[in-house]
C-alpha cells in the first residue's frame, strides 16, 4: 500500500555518534534533533537554548533605517500629526499596533488606518488613502505604511504631490517599476544582500523603534514588553524562525505564557481557553485565524483596536467578536471548499491530469479564498487559486504553491491573462477578469508543467529522528521544549518508529479521527491520526512518523502522540 507521502530520511540519522558534541546532559533524542539542525557544537547549541536580547544585532544595518528615524524624530520635535497605513491580516495589525505603541510613548499624535478588504483592497490603495487622511483629526505631514507600499509607486507619488513625506516599511518582494519615491523605505528586499531578509513588517516596526529608542532613550517605555505582539506576526506569517525571529518569538511567547504583555491577546487567551504554556502552534491554529478572520470579515479595525485597547472590558468584549468571526469565517470556508471539490469532481479527468487548481464562483466571499487555496494545495499537493468574483466580473483570488514552483515567476509568466498579481513564491494574489480565467488556466498551467518534475508533485515527509518508544516519555518534554518555537524554518520535528503493532483495535473519534493504540515491544503508547477515520491502514506491524507535545489536562502532564503517516513495516526491531 502507498503511503501519503515519500519518506525521506537523513542519512545521519544513522550515525549514533551524531550530536554527542553537545551538552551531555541533554537527552539523546534532543541532542541529534539539534545537530540535524546544524547546531553541531557547544556555543551554538547555547545561543540555540537560550537566546538573549542582549544578543540583537544594530537596526541601523538595515538600509534606510537612518532616515527613517531622522523623519519620524522630526515630527516629534516638530508636533506634526502622522497617518499610520497598515494591512489588514495579522502581520499588519501587529504592525501598526507596534507602531501606535512607539508613537504615543513618544507623544506623537496620530491616527491609524487599516483598509477593508472588499471595499478598498489590499495595500495603500487610491481609496484606502482617500479614507485614511478623511480619518485623521488634522492634515498630517507623514504617512508611514507598514506590511504594505513597497510596490505602490504611483500611489506614494499621489501622496508627495499633496504635500506628505511617505516611510514605507515592509517586507514584500518589489515590483518591475524600482522603489518608490518615498523618503524611507525600509525593507530588505530592496537590498542587494541583507540578513534581515526573513522579517515580517512587525519585525521591521520593532528594529525601527529600536533604532528609536537608541537615538533617543525613553526611560518609562520598555520595547521587550511589546513583544508578544511580534512574535504572533513572526509565527502567523509564517517568516522563517531563524535567527532574531526565533529570539523574538521566544521571549514574545513567554510573555503571552506569564500571562503578561498586550492586554488584546491576554483576552484571546481566556476566549478560546487556551492552555498555558502559549506555543507557536497556539498562535498559528487559534490566535492568528481570530485576528485574521476580523480582516475576512471586513472588520479589521476590531482586529487593531483589541491589540490597542487599555480597557479590560472592551478587550473581553473584542475578543469575543473576534471568536464569532472567527466562526463565521469557519462556516464560509467550509462551504467554498466543498463547492470546489464538488467543482473538480465534475472535471475529474481535466483536475487529475492539470498540474494546477484555478476556480472560481461568484458566490464565494473574498476573505475566505486564501485559506480554501491552502487547504487544497495540501491536500493535493498541487499549486492552487481560488478566486472570488464579484457582479461585475471581477476577480479576487488568492494562491498557494508547492516548494519548486514560484507563484512569483508564474503571475510574471501569465501577465497578459490577469489585471495585477503579486506576492511570495509560496504565497501570492491576483485580480482578473471572469472572462480570463480559462486562459489564466492554461497559462498557469503550461508554466508548472515546465517549471517541474513528476516528483515535485508528491510530497516529502523528512523524518528528522528515528526512535524507539522507549525513548519517548514525560520527563524528556522539558529538554524537548527548548527546541521551540516551532514554524517555518525550524519544523517541528517528525520522529519515526519501526516495527510498531496495534495493542488493540482502532477507535474511531468525532470529526473524523482514530485513536490508535500501539505497542513497540512491551511499550505501550496511544496515538492520535487526525482525520484518517476513513483511511485504509495497511496490515500491522507498521513504520509510523509522528509528531510528540505535552499535553496537560486538569494538572496532569502526559505526552501527546500525533501520527503524520503510517506505511508497512520495511523491517521489525
Amino acid at each position: 500500500m502507498s503511503t501519503r507521502f515519500h519518506w525521506v530520511e537523513d542519512p545521519m540519522n544513522e550515525n549514533e555518534d551524531f550530536g554527542e558534541e553537545l551538552n551531555r546532559e541533554l537527552p539523546p533524542l534532543v541532542r541529534r534533533l539539534m545537530a540535524h539542525r546544524g547546531i553541531a557544537d557547544k556555543e551554538a547549541a547555547e545561543q540555540f537554548l537560550r537566546p538573549r536580547l542582549a544578543k540583537l544585532s544594530d537596526p541601523f544595518e538595515m538600509h534606510e533605517m537612518d532616515a527613517a528615524v531622522e523623519r519620524i524624530l522630526r515630527a516629534v520635535d516638530d508636533g506634526e500629526y502622522v497617518c499610520v497605513y497598515g494591512d489588514y491580516d495579522v502581520d499588519g495589525v501587529s504592525a501598526v499596533t507596534l507602531l501606535h505603541q512607539v508613537l504615543s510613548a513618544f507623544g506623537v499624535e496620530h491616527s491609524n488606518f487599516i483598509p477593508a478588504r472588499t471595499e478598498e483592497g489590499y495595500g495603500l490603495s487610491e481609496l484606502g488613502i482617500t479614507h485614511a487622511l478623511e480619518s485623521c483629526k488634522r492634515p498630517p505631514k507623514l504617512l508611514i505604511t507598514v506590511d504594505c507600499g513597497t510596490t505602490s509607486v504611483q500611489e506614494v507619488d499621489r501622496l508627495r504631490s499633496m504635500g506628505l513625506d511617505v516611510i514605507i516599511l515592509d517586507h514584500h518582494e518589489p515590483g518591475a517599476q524600482g522603489r518608490p519615491n518615498a523618503c524611507a523605505v525600509v525593507n530588505a528586499k530592496l537590498e542587494k544582500q541583507s540578513r534581515f531578509t526573513y522579517l515580517c513588517s512587525a519585525g521591521v516596526v520593532f528594529k525601527l523603534a529600536h533604532a528609536l529608542l537608541k537615538r533617543r532613550k525613553l526611560p518609562d517605555f520598555n520595547l521587550k514588553e511589546k513583544l508578544d505582539v511580534v512574535a504572533v506576526a513572526i509565527v502567523a506569517d509564517i517568516v522563517p524562525l531563524v535567527d532574531e525571529n526565533r529570539l523574538l518569538t521566544h521571549v514574545g511567547l513567554r510573555l503571552l505564557s506569564q500571562g503578561k504583555g498586550n492586554l488584546g491577546l491576554r483576552a484571546l487567551v481566556e476566549v478560546t481557553g487556551m492552555q498555558l504554556p502559549v506555543t507557536s502552534s497556539h498562535v498559528a491554529f487559534r490566535i492568528g485565524p481570530r485576528i485574521n478572520a476580523a480582516g475576512r470579515i471586513d472588520s479589521p479595525r476590531d482586529a487593531l483596536e483589541l491589540l490597542t485597547t487599555d480597557d479590560e472590558q472592551r478587550a473581553f468584549l473584542l475578543a469575543q467578536n473576534l471568536e464569532g468571526y472567527n466562526r463565521l469565517r469557519q462556516s464560509e470556508e467550509e462551504k467554498i471548499r466543498e463547492e470546489a471539490l464538488q467543482m473538480l469532481h465534475e472535471n475529474h479527468d481535466d483536475a487529475r491530469k492539470d498540474h494546477v487548481i484555478v476556480l472560481g464562483s461568484r458566490n464565494w466571499h473574498p476573505g475566505v479564498v486564501g485559506i480554501v487555496a491552502s487547504t487544497l494545495m495540501r491536500r493535493f499537493h498541487k499549486p492552487c487559486f481560488i478566486i472570488s468574483f464579484d457582479e461585475n466580473g471581477t476577480g479576487k483570488g488568492s494562491g498557494r504553491s508547492i516548494p519548486g514552483i514560484s507563484l512569483v515567476e508564474a503571475l510574471h509568466a501569465c501577465r497578459h491573462t490577469i489585471v495585477a498579481g503579486g506576492g511570495h513564491d509560496m504565497a501570492a494574489g491576483l485580480e482578473i477578469r471572469a472572462d480570463r480565467l480559462n486562459d489564466f488556466r492554461q497559462t498557469l498551467n503550461d508554466y508548472a508543467r515546465e517549471h517541474s518534475s513528476p516528483e515535485m508533485f508528491r510530497p516529502v515527509l523528512t523524518i528528522d529522528a528515528e526512535v524507539n518508544f522507549d525513548e519517548l516519555n514525560v520527563e524528556m518534554l522539558d529538554s524537548y521544549a527548548l527546541l521551540e518555537p516551532f514554524g517555518n524554518a525550524n519544523p517541528q520535528p517528525v520522529l519515526m518508529s519501526r516495527g510498531v503493532m496495534l495493542s488493540s483495535a482502532p477507535i474511531r473519534l468525532a470529526n473524523n479521527h482514530l485513536r490508535l493504540p500501539l505497542r513497540q515491544g512491551i511499550r505501550e503508547i496511544d496515538a492520535m491520526y487526525f482525520h484518517a477515520a476513513d483511511r485504509q491502514l495497511p496490515d500491522p506491524p507498521w513504520d509510523i512518523a509522528f509528531t510528540i507535545d505535552r499535553n496537560v489536562w486538569r494538572g496532569r502532564t502526559s505526552l501527546s502522540v500525533s501520527i503524520q503517516d503510517i506505511r508497512p513495516a520495511e523491517h521489525a526491531l
